[in-house]
C-alpha cells in the first residue's frame, strides 16, 4: 500500500498536485517526520474527535502540536472527546491502523484545522500506511481546506 484508495482518488478528483514520499516504517506522526528528514512542523497529523451526540470531528494540525480540547470545545460549543481507536479503523478501513490521512473530506467527516499550517513551505499528510507521505504546497492544502476556516486550536511542543 503506498496511499488510501479514497485519499487518491479524492486527490485526483479535486485536481489537487502532490507528490509521494516514501520513508522506513514509522510508529508515529513524530517517528515518520524524523524517517522522512522534514521538520515536524510540516507534517501534518489528523485527531479523530467525537461529542457527546456522536458527531464526528476530524482536528488537522502540525506534528509538532498537542490539541487543546478545550479551545475547541468553545469554539463550537461542544463536547469533544478523542474517538475509541475501534470506531476510527471502520470508518478508515482502506488505511493501515494508526495511519489516518488527515483529509477529512475524502472520508465525508467534518473537519477543522489549524492555522499555524498555513505557514508552512510544504506540508506532509500520511497517506494511509506507515511508509508513505503526500507532499503538498501550501496552496495545494489551501484548495484541499476550502470549506473549512483556519482556528488556532494547538500548541507548539516540538521544534
Amino acid at each position: 500500500m503506498s496511499i488510501a484508495n479514497k485519499v487518491r482518488e479524492y486527490l485526483d478528483k479535486n485536481h489537487i498536485k502532490y507528490q509521494l514520499l516514501q520513508h522506513k516504517p514509522s510508529k508515529n506522526s513524530l517517528s515518520s517526520a524524523i524517517q522522512a528528514h522534514i521538520k515536524t512542523s510540516q507534517l501534518v497529523k489528523a485527531i479523530m474527535l467525537e461529542d457527546l451526540q456522536g458527531g464526528k470531528l476530524m482536528a488537522i494540525l502540525p506534528a509538532s502540536h498537542k490539541i487543546s480540547l478545550n479551545a475547541l470545545n468553545t469554539h463550537f460549543n461542544r463536547q469533544f472527546h478523542l474517538m475509541k481507536e475501534s470506531h476510527i479503523y471502520e470508518i478508515f478501513e482502506d488505511c493501515k491502523h494508526g495511519a489516518v490521512p488527515p483529509l477529512a473530506q475524502a472520508y465525508e467527516i467534518n473537519r477543522v484545522y489549524d492555522e499555524f499550517l498555513m505557514r508552512q513551505d510544504n506540508l506532509y499528510l500520511e497517506a494511509g500506511d506507515h511508509i508513505s507521505l503526500i507532499q503538498l504546497s501550501p496552496e495545494e492544502f489551501k484548495k484541499l481546506m476550502q470549506y473549512s476556516v483556519p482556528l488556532k486550536f494547538s500548541y507548539r511542543l516540538f521544534h
